[in-house]
């Protein structure tokens, strides 16, 4: 299983009732930095390399900070800080959507989701996957 299958296993657990999916771009790194996922799937999310790199520092460091006074960069738009919990990141930009990311042992995983989707179904479908991780040690 490639790590782009991920991606639509993600899309999926985010379905609602109605077939509506509450994520449309998912992007997998490692917690040493690097993508696991490629931006060849339809549904990659395409964070810049010096994004990453924020974005696996500030995990392994516990400093948000840098994200707290300037946002959270991702594909080149700047996304408001709005809080983190231990693994956990949100951040959010007016009528562009969200950013949820979360991180298991070895793995961090960053959903997008769309403006006007639901933030509970976008974070059940990304702690999903964490969760199975974590499970495989991962």
């Amino acid at each position: 299983m490639s790590w782009d299958s991920y991606i639509d296993v993600l899309l999926q657990n985010s379905l609602d009732e109605q077939n509506v999916y509450h994520i449309d771009k998912v992007c997998i790194l490692g917690r040493e930095g690097g993508k696991w996922t490629s931006d060849e799937h339809q549904n990659a999310l395409k964070i810049l390399p010096d994004e990453v790199d924020a974005i696996v520092r500030a995990f392994e460091t516990k400093d948000f900070s840098d994200f707290q006074t300037n946002g959270v960069k991702c594909e080149g738009q700047t996304y408001k800080f709005l809080r983190n919990e231990e693994d956990l990141l949100l951040a959010k930009q007016k009528d562009e959507g969200a950013l949820v990311v979360q991180r298991s042992k070895t793995a961090i995983v960053i959903a997008h989701m769309p403006e006007g989707k639901q933030q509970g179904k976008t974070n059940y479908a990304v702690a999903k996957i964490v969760d199975y991780l974590i499970s495989l040690d991962m």
